[in-house]
């Protein structure tokens, strides 16, 4: 019994994780994360630019985010998600999805 709900407060503590990115001077900080899976990644838009978040295999994609605009997607499932700017191509970044 013990052991399910250590594992059932493990679940829960991994759906409900959150990291976030700043996008910032043109870049994602940090540009490459590591998370389980069920994490929320957050990026943020500090810059007073506009620019997107967009999976290279469009899994994910934001609209133009403006200063302090946030976009959030959960990673579900475990792999690498590299992403990108639409706007600024040169910007890139990457999550990698783990289970521990």
């Amino acid at each position: 019994m013990k052991l399910l709900f250590a594992t059932a407060l493990l679940f829960t503590a991994a759906a409900h994780a959150e990291t976030t990115v700043a996008i910032e001077k043109f870049a994602f900080t940090p540009q490459e994360i590591t998370v389980a899976p069920g994490t929320k990644v957050v990026w943020t838009n500090k810059d007073e630019t506009p620019h997107t978040v967009t999976a290279k295999d469009k899994t994910f994609t934001s609209k133009a985010l403006d200063t302090d605009d946030k976009y959030e997607y959960t990673f579900a499932n475990a792999g690498d998600f590299s992403y990108f700017c639409t706007l600024h191509p040169f910007m890139t970044g990457i999550v990698h999805v783990r289970a521990k």
